[in-house]
């Protein structure tokens, strides 16, 4: 919602004050259809060349977020928090009984209570790989620190795609808008013999080409690719917390601690509260008794 709100906050600036100090919306309006067919087009049809279907659908998909926001809310850490509270616990009564839950985790107990982190095929194989591994004894917590923070970095790289794509496009722009530019004075010099005030209105309709290229990559695409890397970098924090409290946990630290670690190193804004979190653990630990 900000997103709209900020794009009508652009528009009624620009187009309100440029009315309000005596312009005329005809001329930007008579040229804009064609003007938007050039520029659009042609940054649309660079785009495509520079990119491969999957980045294609991926970007489009990701400027969703610029509207949704974040997809991991507070409540989520929390759950996220549980869940491995209760695969930690399991494994450490129970060994053999934590493989059914890592090697089907669409059909286990645990990973079912919690939909929207199951639904997350990156975080939950994050989680079952690394528990995998830990029963396998490949237990040395440096060692499992650091690849699983090399498989954080590679994902977050590919979640990038969409915001360099949209940086790219905004880059180039203003010279698609100074390519257009360039074809209506090339129109306009065609027409050298016509009135004054006729030829003021096709310059007038060429240099809607310039505006239109650095309003878009300024007041549109750039901020669309700032916002969507920002929310990128902050979903990117629910895989850091599967590492820190999976870490924790091969330090053989008890299971509250791990969880609390995990807890700690997640940013403020959307990290649950010691209250919220002890809760829902009492909640879990009820159940199982």
């Amino acid at each position: 919602m900000i997103g709209l709100v900020g794009i009508i906050i652009i528009f009624v600036m620009v187009f309100g004050g440029y009315v309000a100090a005596g312009g005329k919306l005809g001329v930007i309006m008579k040229a804009l259809p064609f003007e938007m067919m050039m520029i659009g087009g042609a940054a649309v049809g660079s785009f495509v060349i520079g990119s491969d279907i999957a980045t294609i659908k991926h970007t489009l998909k990701d400027m969703g977020k610029v509207f949704k926001g974040p997809r991991w809310k507070p409540n989520d850490y929390r759950d996220l928090l549980c869940l491995l509270f209760e695969l930690i616990r399991l494994q450490r009564q129970n060994p053999v009984a934590i493989e059914e839950h890592i090697e089907a985790p669409e059909s286990s107990s645990i990973f079912t209570r919690y939909p929207r982190i199951l639904k997350d095929h990156e975080a939950i194989d994050l989680i079952c790989d690394t528990m995998r591994s830990a029963s396998m004894n490949y237990d040395d917590p440096h060692q499992v620190e650091e690849v699983l923070e090399k498989q954080i970095e590679a994902n977050f790289q590919h979640s990038m795609h969409s915001s360099h794509a949209l940086q790219t496009i905004a880059d180039g722009l203003p010279a698609l808008g100074i390519v257009a530019a360039v074809l209506g004075v090339i129109k306009t010099m065609a027409s050298i013999d016509q009135p004054p005030e006729i030829l003021g209105k096709m310059i007038g309709g060429a240099l809607v080409g310039t505006f239109l290229g650095v309003f878009l990559a300024y007041g549109i695409v750039g901020p669309f690719a700032t916002r969507v890397k920002s929310i990128t970098e902050e979903d990117g924090h629910f895989l850091k917390l599967i590492r820190e409290v999976l870490v924790a946990n091969l330090h053989n630290h008890p299971a509250n601690i791990c969880v609390e670690v995990g807890r700690q190193n997640t940013p403020h804004h959307i990290r649950p509260t010691f209250g919220d979190l002890e809760e829902a653990l009492k909640s879990i630990k009820s159940e199982a008794a």
